[in-house]
């Protein structure tokens, strides 16, 4: 599920567009104009955000993770996120800390910006074949000897993707049960052909291209853990899933992860590969701690990630997009 499906339940036409596909704001002053759109809500406060002022058309914002983590310590951009800030009706972050982070750096947006976790639901393929995925992936292993940790990422630097490799292959070494999977679009594709060179050199590790989402769910859902060696997030909606689906978390821990995963209760962070490789082997050897990180994981999700909570607030909050003021009667302040 989506902002999208949130927005169309009540009755909005949304258009989804990839602010990569943009060059520059003069190109979405045309979209707007020739698809006659009302407003606009922007994921990623700088990359999609800066395609949005001057236009005119009312908008809202969706802090992503590198905006307020890596964009906001480049002099320029933090100064184009502060002027999109000023024109954006609402901003929405995933966390308080998030939310304080916006603060100290543009105090002039602070009775515009909104807490809200995301929501999550999952829907694996029921018609998912695990056994033809793993041949696809060039696994030869039995599933019933299998230990497969799966990283779910687009292919860019902030992911990381091959911060663990050299360190699995190692250990895959030792422990052949042992499979790294990453699975993901080729956002860089300069570093996407680095990726896959170093994957194709490294034992134990497979890269899978994009997948739909009810088939990565499937694939997540029989994994044996799921892996986020990220150098920064806003809030990981792949470690979320995971706890939904009942399956271990392993981290990498920095704040963004830190946020949502208690080391020891929903899942277990790492500080580097070494510690990743330790944690995993006790992963493997202590079954009953695999059992209480998913029951942990999935109350948590439960209790503080609820879809339907996500979904009024993005319906509330568009609303203001039309002019309605039934956000601010109903007393939704900022948190």
């Amino acid at each position: 599920m989506s902002f999208r499906d949130h927005l169309e339940a009540a009755g909005h036409v949304c258009l989804l567009r990839d602010a990569f596909d943009f060059d520059s704001p003069a190109a979405v002053a045309a979209l707007i104009q020739a698809e006659g759109l009302e407003a606009a809500l922007a994921l990623h406060l700088y990359r999609g955000g800066r395609l949005l002022r001057g236009h005119g058309i009312p908008f809202g914002v969706v802090f992503g993770g590198t905006d307020l983590n890596e964009d906001v310590h480049q002099g320029e951009k933090n100064q184009v996120m502060g002027k999109v800030l000023e024109e954006a009706r609402f901003a929405v972050a995933f966390t308080e800390a998030m939310k304080a982070a916006a603060h100290r750096h543009w105090p002039h947006a602070k009775s515009k910006i909104y807490v809200q976790s995301q929501g999550i639901t999952t829907t694996p393929d029921a018609a998912f074949r695990w056994d033809a995925f793993l041949q696809g992936a060039g696994i030869n292993q039995s599933a019933d000897n299998l230990h497969l940790f799966l990283l779910i990422c687009g292919l860019r630097p902030v992911k990381d993707p091959l911060y663990l490799v050299d360190a699995f292959s190692e250990w895959h070494r030792e422990e052949p049960s042992a499979y790294l999977v990453i699975v993901g679009p080729e956002v860089d594709p300069e570093f996407s052909r680095e990726v896959r060179a170093k994957v194709q050199r490294s034992a134990g590790v497979r890269l899978v291209p994009e997948m739909r989402q009810g088939e990565l769910h499937a694939v997540m859902k029989n994994c044996f853990a799921l892996v986020n060696s990220s150098v920064s997030e806003g809030m990981s909606a792949a470690i979320l899933e995971a706890m939904d689906l009942d399956v271990p978390v392993l981290a990498r821990n920095i704040p963004g992860n830190a946020a949502v995963v208690r080391h020891g209760v929903t899942g277990l962070l790492f500080s580097d590969p070494q510690e990743f490789v330790q944690l995993a082997q006790r992963l493997i050897r202590d079954p009953a701690l695999g059992g209480e990180l998913v029951a942990n994981g999935r109350k948590y999700v439960s209790t503080y990630h609820s879809w339907w909570a996500e979904r009024d607030t993005y319906q509330r909050l568009v609303r203001t997009l039309q002019g309605d003021s039934d956000w601010q009667a109903a007393d939704q302040r900022p948190r």
